[in-house]
């Protein structure tokens, strides 16, 4: 093998040296070479020398501070009777005398078939990120990740059923996955000096657990269901911010030491405060509490209003309020922010890839927010808390609104808060528009004066870009932007495994006239290569123009300086910059071919119909590691085929499905053209929607056996032939086609209410022009879709349980009679209140039919955009400006 070669051969060792290291390095089973200065150099010795016992090894240690650390990883999954793997940093010491990390932060996905692993420490690491393939070890009982800076665990942490024993204290994880809860036999759980600001309910399941250490994070409060864990031993919860703790810690049986020094609790639970075993030093027992902004004490006297479900307005006046509405978004109208009073009004909106338009490497993680009036003036900024999907998986990114001023988007200066538990973006705004949450890259930014400065990424502190003295004659802007790539990600794309890159490097300013004088940057090295083991043969700087549509290679035309981490050179103008080495040859191709890879997503389309209601066709399109989780949640309601093959997507890519082979839809939807539905893929939203098939076929003797298919693009007015016939190849639209099957109707259900009931249809309309129209044949649709639950329906409508046994014995053995009858007589006697089709709606949620809810919402909502058109067609619309055409692109 040539690399276990390469060591030997650099020290110029012969078989002497080998036999040196080979006695006291292996010892039966072990192999412990982290105490050795060239570690790493004597394990590629012995996998040489003595193979088939290395690979029989079960115990290994190695030293991560070790510049070939990162050679060596591609070596050990060979070792498959591993038990015991200790990865460690914090063999060297810098010249204050800390411990230095290891240079670790990525394992390679084969470390996954290491069945037999029970115990794995990477302390003293640079991980960021949780390999993947850990959660892939089934035999792991041991798990020690401490002193690294980890934002979070995955998703799929639960999945180590075996774990016992979990340390990951002295990292940055800022919240824990729920399916921490599913690790059924862990016992000792470590989570101390970390950045938690809240724990899951789901911790309550791990009824093993008897250590539980959660001390120095930012806690402010603790479940209740800690009070579940009936073989906890020792809870310690000091230095964090409490202010009340649950009483049931005091009821714990075996509970022998409870430790909640150093935070603010002013009261603790009688039965707590009187345990032997419980520490309190530290609190502020018994003080009265002082107000945390003393000099802001006056919006503790803004009212708050509360708006319920269906209200899309509220008035602000001078004396300012706080505002809170159902979908999670808060106001903060400080006094004086208006000089009279003002009506707000705002609406949730589905974003449009054509208004909407996403940077490279941005994340939608929101609707869009519409407030108006627009462009209204405030005399104080308004306080702005907007809600946002889950972002554990986004590391080295910060969340940020982004506004529309009717021309563009722009991004407003955010912080992220918790009210509760619930996780909001802020920001302070001076005027109503359209506002949107996004997740973009990291953004470092200086201002550039003729002195010079140093900016450097907070992302990758070992990216710097120098401006020297005299660098400009007008002081400028710069933004630094850094995306990281991973090895494995780059060998997954390129499936070479000698091919590594460092990050890629973003920088741009506000100006556009270069530079006087050449600006210095700095890059690392990509992963495995250092200044003493580089050939400069196989080094490719590229510059990537600013839609990195091209990546062009300039390692002649800049002179590259290197040191033993680093590439330097000099440029005078802003771009794209991504250093990689590789033996091919022309790597402008692969570059940008990785880029655009890097960008998409890995996506599965899934098509299922309601088990009660085969007509409701429940169509999305999910990410490949949501699939599994979004299946089992709909299991019980729905059924259908497996998930389509896996595709890839851009972020806010458009694309439609069209029913085909006798299949329509039955519903006039805004979203559907000539029975084609448009869809607009986000990663982080849920990209669902649901629908009303019907078809001409005569289902009464057959079933009818059609198909949904997935195309690229928006919705064209014909699918082209060759689209519906080429569905292979790149330049294809198509992407994914499944089965759907409509059952054979039964005559019971296909029959009007028998004349002998004395059940007619009374022709009526409820709503009304301007807010949209309930038709006679709405009303009949929605009775197709409703079954046995029609009576929990009725008893949210209002009928009390004698009509609804009434209406039972006038339709004996008739469910569809029993539902129309329900429905017509409700809508006779409420036809003339106002929010009868609100009140119809809510019944609908609560019953747990959201699906009937969504499709009367939507039949509303096009009877309101049909008759403003009317109205604009003659002429008659008082209010048309030039606000209202924006809001049309919505």
């Amino acid at each position: 093998m040539g690399e276990p070669q390469e060591p030997g051969d650099s020290l110029g060792e012969g078989a002497l040296g080998a036999a040196a290291v080979t006695g006291p390095c292996l010892a039966g089973n072990r192999l412990n070479i982290d105490v050795y200065t060239d570690g790493c150099q004597q394990f590629f010795k012995l996998l040489g020398l003595r193979r088939e016992e290395v690979v029989q090894v079960e115990f290994l240690r190695l030293n991560c501070n070790e510049d070939l650390i990162t050679s060596t990883l591609s070596h050990i999954p060979l070792l498959k009777a591993l038990k015991s793997l200790v990865l460690k940093g914090g063999h060297a010491r810098d010249t204050a005398g800390s411990c230095q990390r290891g240079l670790l932060t990525f394992l390679p996905q084969e470390f996954g078939h290491l069945r037999s692993l029970a115990h794995l420490d990477l302390s003293f690491n640079s991980f960021s990120v949780l390999p993947s393939c850990i959660t892939e070890l089934a035999s792991l009982t041991s798990l020690l990740v401490c002193h690294n800076s980890l934002w979070g665990l995955p998703e799929d942490f639960g999945r180590l059923t075996k774990l016992t024993f979990f340390s990951a204290m002295k990292n940055q994880i800022k919240s824990l996955p729920q399916s921490i809860g599913e690790l059924a036999a862990l016992q000792t759980l470590d989570l101390s000096e970390n950045v938690l600001d809240t724990i899951p309910e789901e911790i309550g399941n791990l009824h093993n657990c008897t250590e539980l250490d959660l001390s120095g994070n930012g806690l402010t409060g603790i479940p209740s269901s800690l009070g579940n864990l009936q073989s906890l031993q020792r809870l310690h919860l000091h230095s964090n911010l409490l202010v009340t703790v649950p009483a049931s810690l005091a009821h714990l049986p075996d509970l022998s030491r409870l430790d909640l020094q150093n935070n603010r609790l002013r009261v603790i639970p009688p039965e707590i405060q009187s345990s032997p075993f419980v520490h309190l030093r530290g609190n502020p027992l018994g003080e009265p509490e002082v107000p945390l902004q003393p000099d802001d004490s006056s919006s503790e006297e803004l009212r708050t209003l509360f708006l319920a479900a269906g209200e899309d307005r509220f008035t602000v006046t001078p004396e300012g309020c706080k505002v809170s509405l159902t979908c999670g978004v808060q106001f903060c109208f400080p006094r004086g922010a208006v000089t009279s009073a003002v009506t707000i009004c705002f609406q949730k909106c589905s974003p449009d890839p054509q208004w909407v338009k996403l940077k490279h490497h941005d994340i939608l993680l929101s609707q869009v927010l519409e407030l108006q009036p627009h462009g209204i003036e405030f005399q104080e900024e308004v306080q702005i808390w907007m809600p946002y999907a889950s972002t554990q998986s986004l590391h080295e990114r910060e969340v940020i609104i982004r506004t529309f001023s009717g021309q563009k988007w722009s991004d407003l200066r955010s912080k992220v808060e918790w009210k509760g538990k619930m996780r909001l973006v802020c920001c302070c705004v001076p005027h109503f528009s359209w506002f949107l949450v996004v997740s973009r890259l990291v953004v470092n930014e200086c201002s550039v004066p003729k002195e010079g400065t140093l900016l450097f990424s907070t992302v990758d502190p070992n990216i710097k870009v120098t401006f020297p003295h005299g660098v400009t004659e007008e002081p400028r802007r710069v933004m630094l932007q850094v995306l990281p790539v991973s090895k494995e990600e780059l060998m997954e794309i390129t499936g070479d495994s000698d091919t590594v890159a460092s990050p890629l490097l973003s920088l741009s300013q506000n100006s556009t006239v270069d530079f006087l004088q050449p600006i210095k940057i700095q890059l690392p090295l990509p992963p495995g290569v250092t200044g003493l083991t580089l050939d400069r043969s196989r080094i490719h700087l590229l510059h990537g123009d600013w839609n990195a549509q091209n990546w062009n290679d300039i390692t002649d035309q800049v002179v590259l300086e290197f040191t033993h981490l680093y590439a330097l050179f000099e440029t005078s103008h802003f771009s794209w910059y991504w250093l990689w080495y590789t033996t091919k040859a022309y790597i402008s191709g692969i570059a940008k071919e990785v880029y655009k890879r890097l960008r998409m997503y890995q996506v599965n389309f899934i098509a299922l119909q309601r088990k009660k209601d085969p007509e409701q066709v429940l169509l999305q399109c999910v990410p490949k590691h949501k699939v599994d989780p979004v299946l089992r949640k709909l299991h019980d309601r729905y059924r259908g085929p497996e998930p389509s093959d896996m595709v890839e997507m851009f972020e806010g890519e458009q694309f439609f499905a069209a029913f085909e082979r006798g299949i329509d839809i039955d519903a006039d939807r805004p979203d559907c053209i000539d029975g084609r539905i448009s869809f607009s893929f986000y990663s982080h939203l849920k990209n669902v929607k649901e629908v009303y098939v019907t078809s001409e076929v005569d289902r009464k003797n057959k079933a009818v056996k059609g198909q949904v298919s997935f195309y690229r693009g928006a919705v064209p007015e014909n699918i082209p032939e060759e689209a519906a016939k080429k569905r292979k190849g790149p330049n294809s639209h198509w992407l994914a086609t499944l089965p759907i099957k409509l059952p054979k109707l039964k005559s019971q259900g296909n029959e009007l209410p028998a004349a002998k009931n004395g059940f007619s249809l009374p022709p009526l309309n409820l709503g009304s022009a301007e807010t949209g129209y309930l038709t006679q044949s709405n009303l009949l649709g929605i009775a197709g879709r409703i079954g046995a639950e029609w009576q929990t329906i009725g008893l949210n409508l209002g009928f009390s349980y004698q009509q609804i046994q009434e209406i039972r014995c006038n339709n004996r053995e008739d469910l569809r009679a029993q539902i129309l009858d329900l429905l017509f007589s409700w809508a006779q006697q409420n036809r003339r209140t106002p929010d009868c089709i609100d009140r119809l709606v809510g019944a609908m949620k609560e019953s747990g039919r959201q699906d009937v809810a969504d499709e009367i919402e939507a039949i509303i909502a096009l009877g309101r955009q049909k008759y403003r058109e009317s109205i604009q067609r003659v002429g008659l619309d008082q209010e048309s400006s030039a606000e209202d055409s924006a809001i049309a692109m919505v």
